[in-house]
C-alpha cells in the first residue's frame, strides 16, 4: 500500500472512535423493537477479552436504521460494554452511545 494511502487509512481508523462518541439528533417518534433474532446474540467466541456489543437502531435522518451486533476487541482487560440506549428525554427520543467500563 503506498505510504499516503497507508496515513490516510491510519488517520480512519484513529477518527471512527471520534465519530461514534457523537449522538445522534433528537427524535421525536421512537425506535421500533430489536428484530428477534437480534436478542440472541451469537456464541461465544474462542478468543479471551472480545466482548458482543449488541445490534441498536440509529437514526439516517428519515427513519430508523438497524446495526447489526458483533464482536468488538475490549480496550483494556476486564473491560465491559455498556450498550447505548434511546432515552426520552424533554418530549423526545436522544441516542445515548455505549462505552466501555471497568
Amino acid at each position: 500500500m503506498p505510504r499516503p494511502f497507508k496515513i490516510l487509512a491510519c488517520a480512519a481508523v484513529a477518527l471512527i472512535p471520534l465519530l461514534s462518541a457523537v449522538s445522534a439528533p433528537a427524535q421525536t417518534m421512537a425506535p421500533p423493537p430489536p428484530p428477534a433474532e437480534a436478542a440472541v446474540p451469537p456464541p461465544p467466541m474462542s478468543h479471551h477479552h472480545w466482548a458482543w456489543r449488541p445490534g441498536y437502531y440509529r437514526w439516517d435522518g428519515r427513519g430508523y436504521v438497524w446495526v447489526a451486533g458483533h464482536y468488538v476487541r475490549a480496550p483494556y482487560r476486564q473491560a465491559v460494554w455498556v450498550p447505548g440506549q434511546w432515552v426520552f428525554v424533554n418530549g423526545r427520543y436522544v441516542w445515548h452511545n455505549g462505552h466501555w467500563r471497568r
